[in-house]
């Protein structure tokens, strides 16, 4: 691999990042979070774009936490930029438009586990490790980890997480609903490439308005998201996108989105 810190390959418009400090178990620092950021700048508004999949280089660890050593010395003010940083950055990682799923294939821990929650969903290899270890360290999460991982697990879920700082096996992490799937890391890499293949071939305006009636429906009371729905699904109809699938399923053919 290069020396970029994330490391970005385009796959007919299914981007693959990857987190790459494996000396630091891909550690986050100002640096790596500016290396995202710099990408972000070039992946929002992007036209065919169809989904983000982000992942850790090596085979031990996604992501193992912020970087404790460039922290140590850090004051409270200087603390809150690195946090406000962090969260601004990986906050444009969650609302891009197109999925974003996390590829964890190791150490899932602290900063790493607040990434993982960003994303629209995550699959596990079967050695990946999860924790907010933070109260140990004599601190919080502090990129979003203490809200995105109660909706996530529940509140109880995570209260245990946070206050003990215990790390859970991907099989826990599965059984909470942290993860969807556990896998090995083999099979991690079949399920990246089956996953491309399968969002390559979905109708693009579709997969981005299913993510945003979803997202947005959480925020709103059950009838004003139901109506959201409405109003999304009939704005489908004006698309050349359904009428090339229904044209298609009809036909009895491949659509050509």
């Amino acid at each position: 691999m290069s020396e970029q810190l994330v490391e970005m390959v385009d796959n007919d418009g299914v981007v693959r990042l990857t987190i790459n400090r494996p000396k630091a178990l891909n550690a986050l620092n100002r640096e790596v979070i500016e290396a995202l950021a710099e990408i972000l700048d070039r992946l929002e508004g992007r036209e065919g774009l169809r989904a983000v999949l982000i992942t850790g280089a090596g085979e031990k660890s996604f992501v193992a936490g912020a970087d404790i050593t460039a922290m140590r010395e850090m004051n409270p003010l200087e603390a809150r930029d690195f946090a406000g940083q962090a969260l601004k950055t990986i906050k444009r990682l969650e609302t891009l438009p197109v999925p974003v799923v996390a590829l964890v294939n190791g150490f899932c821990l602290g900063g790493g586990c607040e990434l993982a929650l960003a994303c629209d969903w995550a699959v596990a290899s079967d050695n990946a490790v999860f924790g907010q270890p933070e109260v140990l360290l004599g601190v919080i999460p502090g990129f979003g980890g203490s809200q995105r991982l109660p909706r996530r697990v529940g509140p109880a879920m995570a209260l245990d997480l946070c206050t003990t700082g215990r790390k859970i096996d991907a099989q826990e992490a599965l059984r909470i609903g942290l993860v969807n799937q556990v896998m090995s890391q083999a099979e991690l890499e079949d399920y990246a490439a089956t996953l491309t293949k399968q969002l390559s071939g979905n109708g693009p305006g579709a997969v981005r308005s299913a993510k945003q009636v979803i997202h947005d429906g959480m925020d709103q009371d059950l009838n004003s998201a139901l109506a959201l729905e409405t109003s999304l699904f009939a704005l489908c109809f004006a698309s050349d996108e359904q009428r090339e699938g229904m044209s298609a399923f009809v036909e009895k053919r491949k659509p050509n989105f």
